[in-house]
């Protein structure tokens, strides 16, 4: 990674402590969440605060799979305005719907060269689109080399039952206890569609939740 301060390696665990420092100061200033929600990284904070996992496990699997993600091929990832069902049917079997952030607002990933197809033929159409600024092709199957690796991590790690609730982003609903000490929920959150749009929804089922 050398002095790149892109390098997943150096980016994921400086978020990952952002994340935690930003969520200690509210409770220090007596705000305690009463759920949460993270989008893909974002959920190993939640699982964290809620005592899934020890501050000192999450941070070695956030380095863990900054590292794997300097491992694979270079990718890339566009966000797009439409809906899931419409983009899904312009993709190639190459590319992968990595998130669904909003109704009409997605991530696809996979190689450069095909996300840079399709933003050509998202401009032909007229339909907006923006490159995310990361190099790594996350939630897609450009990850699939990488699983095995990250499974043996997790298997190190000891995992507790949640005494937060939050929001899976596999499911988009709550997770359960089952799935947040299952090694193998944190192998597909890694790569599966970050379904936060429903995740969002379900925290706003509660009008009396305010979000921070």
């Amino acid at each position: 990674a050398g002095t790149d301060t892109a390098a997943p390696g150096l980016a994921l665990p400086a978020l990952f402590t952002s994340q935690i420092a930003q969520a200690r100061l509210w409770q220090s200033w007596g705000v305690e969440p009463t759920a949460m929600l993270g989008h893909s990284m974002g959920e190993y904070t939640a699982a964290c605060l809620s005592g899934v996992l020890s501050l000192e496990d999450a941070l070695a699997l956030v380095v863990v799979r900054g590292r794997l993600f300097e491992l694979v091929p270079a990718g890339a990832m566009l966000g797009v305005s439409l809906p899931e069902s419409d983009l899904a049917e312009l993709l190639p079997h190459s590319l992968s719907i990595a998130a669904v952030n909003a109704p009409e607002a997605t991530v696809a990933s996979g190689p450069p060269d095909e996300i840079e197809a399709l933003a050509k033929r998202l401009e032909e159409r007229g339909v907006e689109s923006r490159r995310i600024h990361i190099a790594v092709a996350a939630h897609s199957s450009m990850l699939d080399e990488i699983l095995e690796d990250f499974e043996a991590s997790l298997r190190t790690i000891t995992f507790s039952a949640p005494q937060i609730p939050f929001v899976s982003n596999l499911s988009g609903d709550w997770i359960t206890d089952a799935e947040a000490t299952d090694p193998m929920y944190w192998v597909r959150q890694l790569r599966h569609t970050v379904r936060f749009a429903d995740g969002v929804g379900r925290l706003l089922d509660d009008e009396a939740r305010a979000l921070l």
